[in-house]
């Protein structure tokens, strides 16, 4: 039987989605408050 490796390989694929996900809870509210200005915007301009 041969043992399971103590630490997993190195040579993985880099990932764009774990350079993104630290920077959400900035990239979220900004981007809500522009749809809700865009939103705001076009109500007014239709009214």
């Amino acid at each position: 039987m041969s043992s399971a490796p103590s630490q997993p390989p190195e040579d993985h694929e880099h990932d764009p989605i774990e350079d993104i996900v630290p920077m959400m809870p900035i990239v979220l509210p900004i981007g809500g408050a522009v749809l809700i200005f865009l939103l705001a915007f076009i109500a007014v301009s239709m009214a």
